[in-house]
């Protein structure tokens, strides 16, 4: 009852080719390809202008607890 036999896969083999028809389903499994390869190429695109950018080295200076509540009160009245 849990796992599906090989009748049970055969008909849905058969509706799939029904309701997609012979061409369609190589036609979609195509796409699907040249979707992949483009998002490779996206993300190699991505990864090169990352490389070439330049780093921007800033450092974040940190508020004491003082500064932090006083912040909080004024942000809380406007």
């Amino acid at each position: 009852m849990g796992s599906f036999s090989i009748w049970h896969w055969l008909i849905v083999l058969v509706v799939v080719l029904l309701v997609f028809g012979r061409g369609k389903i190589p036609e979609l499994m195509g796409d699907m390809a040249k979707g992949i390869k483009s998002f490779k190429k996206g993300m190699a695109d991505d990864t090169v202008d990352d490389d070439s950018r330049p780093v921007d080295a800033k450092t974040v200076e940190h508020r004491s607890d003082e500064s932090m509540r006083a912040a909080r009160e004024k942000a809380s009245k406007g």
